[in-house]
């Protein structure tokens, strides 16, 4: 055939002209998957195989696990792991896709179940998190740098709330409880991050971050030498008011580094090392808005993870009312060490 047509169409019957004597052969539209499916599955001495995306129309009633396994070629077992990890999404008739857990879900004709199938995805292990606070009904939890805030299409084990939900069991709780995320911490940031247990306490915490009632306070370590008063940058992002106020902490020299605390009074993506950056004070570390050549210039063996901790949380808490104050200690911020004996006057 000249033209190639994907094996997983609706057509019952693919036409290829015979190469020698031109006569047409109809191939059954099942032979043809298993044929797409041994080129996408074999696995050559020391390779992986290479993502790929898996859209099956569902057309007889099926569990959720038969069709996939009918579809990939993929053993029950490989498939199992790709349902707990968060590759698996379906969607049943005007609904959005959502993501599937339930090996045994019954389908129906109409439905679509898609597979987002990359094995260095679900290979990932995620740093594991350190809880600070727990009220049950929410949580508080120090994000270790390369941790998501939310998963992906092709896997959410690595998020922080999935980790929570898959590992953590607390004293006399039977079973692990489910997780919401109320903010985000991009990934390359590390710092507090606060998780509800229930979808009430995730409206309630989310309410009370977009009225502004719970303070973030951040530290970083950026080139170039802060200066002594504090500064505010309100330049827009992406076309939204954005707010950002930073105080200098102490000043280095020898390495022209300084060490910053920062508060915002919005949460635009990106914010803090948008803001910085266009100070002239990038953030060390920042793949995204940072210096590399500056960053290289500390003769590291390596450039240096993104220098931005979330360190401390301010709240009144929603369970009992009592006031929360949430602040890590030098050793837990997870910061290149500023080589100097003063500290700036707060």
């Amino acid at each position: 055939m000249k033209r190639l047509i994907h094996p997983f169409c609706c057509t019952l019957f693919i036409a290829s002209p015979e190469p020698e004597s031109g006569l047409l052969f109809l191939y059954p539209l099942k032979w043809l998957r298993m044929q797409a499916i041994a080129l996408i599955t074999r696995r050559q001495p020391n390779s992986m195989p290479t993502a790929q995306h898996f859209k099956h129309p569902i057309d007889t009633e099926q569990t959720a696990i038969d069709a996939l396994a009918e579809c990939t070629g993929l053993s029950k077992a490989e498939l199992k792991t790709c349902f707990s990890k968060g590759a698996v999404w379906l969607t049943q008739g005007k609904q959005k896709p959502v993501r599937l857990r339930r090996v045994k879900k019954d389908l129906k004709p109409g439905d679509f179940i898609e597979l987002y199938y990359n094995p260095d995805v679900l290979h990932e292990e995620a740093t594991a998190p350190r809880l600070m606070l727990d009220k049950k009904q929410y949580s508080v939890w120090f994000k270790p740098r390369g941790i998501l805030s939310q998963g992906s299409k092709w896997a959410d084990h690595t998020a922080l709330y999935r980790w929570v939900e898959m590992n953590y069991h607390a004293e006399n709780e039977s079973s692990p409880r489910q997780a919401w995320i109320t903010h985000r911490l991009d990934r390359a940031t590390a710092g507090l991050q606060i998780l509800a247990h229930t979808k009430k306490m995730a409206q309630i915490l989310t309410g009370l971050f977009e009225k502004h009632q719970i303070d973030k306070q951040y530290q970083a370590i950026v080139h170039g030498e802060f200066p002594q008063e504090t500064q505010t940058y309100k330049t827009p992002i992406d076309d939204k008011p954005a707010v950002t106020h930073v105080q200098r902490l102490a000043y280095e020299p020898e390495r022209n580094l300084t060490q910053v605390q920062v508060t915002i009074e919005s949460g635009r993506k990106h914010q803090i090392r948008k803001h910085l950056s266009q100070a002239g004070f990038p953030i060390v570390g920042d793949r995204l808005y940072g210096d590399e050549p500056l960053d290289n210039s500390l003769n590291m063996e390596q450039r240096p993870d993104l220098q931005l901790t979330a360190f401390r949380l301010q709240f009144t808490c929603p369970v009992d009312g009592e006031p929360i104050d949430i602040e890590l200690n030098e050793e837990q911020l997870d910061l290149l060490p500023i080589n100097t004996t003063q500290t700036e006057p707060g």
